[in-house]
């Protein structure tokens, strides 16, 4: 099967998710062809049948704005053209379902059939923007095939757009060889006194709540030697720096910024923090659950999906600061429980959101649209 792909290529769960399908449906056999402005960042390997194709945007003067949208949609109908691609996988909805729409427009009976995953941002945050709104459900509806990344994506995107057609589930997946516990890297860089290892990876936007990051990490030192990890580029970073020294934790806590290779970083903590607001799903859990680290985080979105609460973590009530800071001294100080809390999140990431199982029902779907030509 020759197999287009579309993503933002920032650091982001739907980057990773796309580079990394990609690369899986390489390894099976599939011509998978990358279209976008720029290398997605977990595209690190490639073989005789993954492809990148650049968009190249010409600014005008004419132009107050270049035409990213307009170029990609070019390049995308060249691509699928040129590479006789069967399928055009696009992740997000806005812009990336419309530019593979005028895509399929400009070539006609020749257009491969249009997939769209939806990740959780262009349904909860662009999508609700009324500006958007119309455009999102349009480009959902023009895809010959949809899926959610959780049952709740699925779910509110079905409500919230009033979208009667299916839409599948596929979760994301995780390739727990990635992360060994065998080797662990050294702790002493980051916790020299043998504290026990924090660790928060994200975007640094509101909707992660990194202020509560911060505060749960105040109160645990309380009780426990412990130091915090923050992984990750983004608007708030600054002012979670500023919070840290205002309650005197600056000491305790490294700003580490961007990392391709998380894994390395996953296998140093001992909790993983992530209080969102929302998360439509929690890649970021999930990768700690793969690298045998317990969660506590919030009992919001997609991630109650992820995380089984009191099996492979806690989730809480957002914004419960307390809660949260408990639990995870409650981890610290039960070496015994830590270490059960870890096995359970490990063998769920292997079981249930492995590479065999979720890249097997991508496939069934791009089979199924074919099949609707």
């Amino acid at each position: 099967m020759n197999v287009g792909i579309t993503c933002y290529p920032t650091v982001g769960g739907s980057g990773a998710v796309a580079a990394e399908l990609g690369k899986q449906l390489a390894r099976r056999g599939h011509a998978v062809h990358f279209v976008s402005y720029r290398l997605p960042f977990r595209l690190d390997e490639f073989t005789g049948n993954l492809f990148f194709h650049e968009v190249d945007v010409t600014s005008y003067s004419l132009f107050e704005y270049p035409p990213h949208e307009l170029a990609l949609a070019a390049k995308m109908a060249e691509v699928s053209r040129e590479g006789r691609l069967d399928v055009l996988h696009v992740h997000y909805a806005i812009p990336h379902a419309i530019t593979g729409f005028l895509a399929q427009q400009m070539l006609g009976k020749e257009a491969p059939r249009l997939v769209t995953t939806l990740h959780g941002t262009d349904i909860t945050l662009v999508g609700q923007d009324r500006s958007f709104f119309e455009i999102t459900r349009f480009g959902i509806l023009r895809s010959d095939g949809v899926s959610a990344v959780s049952e709740f994506l699925r779910r509110m995107t079905a409500e919230e757009f009033d979208i009667k057609n299916r839409i599948e589930v596929i979760p994301n997946f995780v390739d727990l060889s990635l992360y060994d516990r065998r080797s662990v890297p050294e702790r002493s860089a980051f916790a020299p006194s043998g504290e026990k290892i924090l660790l928060h990876v994200s975007n640094f936007r509101p909707v992660k709540r990194v202020f509560d990051v911060v505060r749960i990490l105040e109160r645990v030192a309380r009780e426990v030697p412990a130091v915090l990890l923050m992984v990750g580029e983004g608007p708030e970073r600054a002012s979670a720096q500023a919070l840290a020294r205002r309650l005197g934790v600056q000491d305790r806590v490294r700003f580490l910024g961007r990392h391709d290779r998380i894994e390395e970083i996953m296998l140093l903590a001992d909790v993983f923090l992530l209080p969102s607001e929302l998360e439509s799903f929690g890649l970021s859990a999930l990768e700690a659950m793969a690298a045998g680290v317990p969660v506590v985080g919030s009992d919001a979105g997609g991630l109650p999906e992820v995380v089984r609460h009191a099996e492979t973590g806690f989730l809480l009530p957002v914004g419960d600061i307390e809660g949260m800071a408990a639990r995870t001294i409650e981890i610290l100080k039960d070496d015994e429980h830590q270490r059960c809390l870890g096995q359970a999140g490990r063998a769920r990431a292997g079981s249930l959101f492995n590479p065999d199982r979720i890249v097997t029902q991508y496939e069934r779907l791009y089979e199924r649209v074919l099949a609707q030509a």
